[in-house]
């Protein structure tokens, strides 16, 4: 999925200005950009931007998985552990230390495992620099997501462990817009995801019924 995620979040950066169109040839393209990822698990993503040279904090309430981010972080050879801190934390503890501190915000694979959805984006939102973007990538609540989510992905093909997932917790991009435009952010993209399963690939497609991705922008008040 990295290969969808780290260009959406780089170009989605360039596209609203936080990060000049002349550096996105460059090694170092994300260079002094902040970034925090939300649930970062065992640093996967965290882990190719700080390879762009962005600031990057991964927060997860695991500490398992922190544990295995900071240890694989340490393994690299190209001293991204320089552009990467994890800790052990909710975003709810986070955003009240670190208010309006960076320019993206990223939750990917996590807002389908989280009940109060409003509260989460609220918190996310909190820490976004005005003019920042938030990136999430989720799971429509469509009969598709149902199947191909669920009983395809952990009962058929055992992707992930059963009951991995909750389809009643999934969200529409309708009203994960509107949650976000309640919060004074102006979603500007959304883009269908689709997981090739025989290839092991994830490629761009316009049908948003099961997997999705959403930038969002947070107004710059005046």
């Amino acid at each position: 999925m990295n290969a969808l995620r780290v260009p959406l979040i780089r170009d989605g950066l360039i596209a609203t200005g936080v990060v000049g169109r002349d550096r996105i040839q460059k090694p170092k393209v994300l260079e002094n950009v902040n970034i925090l990822e939300v649930g970062c698990g065992g640093g996967i993503l965290s882990e190719k931007l700080a390879r762009l040279h962005a600031n990057v904090v991964g927060i997860d309430p695991s500490e398992k998985l922190i544990a295995v981010a900071c240890e694989h972080a340490k393994e690299s050879r190209d001293l991204i552990q320089d552009h990467i801190q994890y800790h052990v934390e909710t975003i709810e503890s986070h955003a009240s230390k670190n208010p309006e501190r960076y320019d993206a915000v990223v939750a990917s694979e996590v807002l389908e495992h989280v009940g109060d959805k409003v509260a989460f984006i609220e918190q996310c939102v909190s820490a976004l620099k005005p003019g920042g973007s938030i990136f999430i990538t989720t799971l429509n609540k469509t009969p598709a997501s149902w199947l191909g989510a669920i009983v395809g992905a952990e009962y058929i093909f055992k992707l992930v462990p059963e009951e991995t997932h909750d389809w009643d917790k999934f969200i529409s991009p309708l009203e994960l817009q509107r949650i976000l435009s309640c919060y004074n952010c102006k979603t500007i993209l959304l883009h269908g995801m689709f997981y090739q399963f025989w290839a092991n690939q994830w490629s761009w497609t316009k049908n948003t019924e099961i997997n999705y991705a959403i930038q969002a922008v947070k107004t710059v008040e005046s």
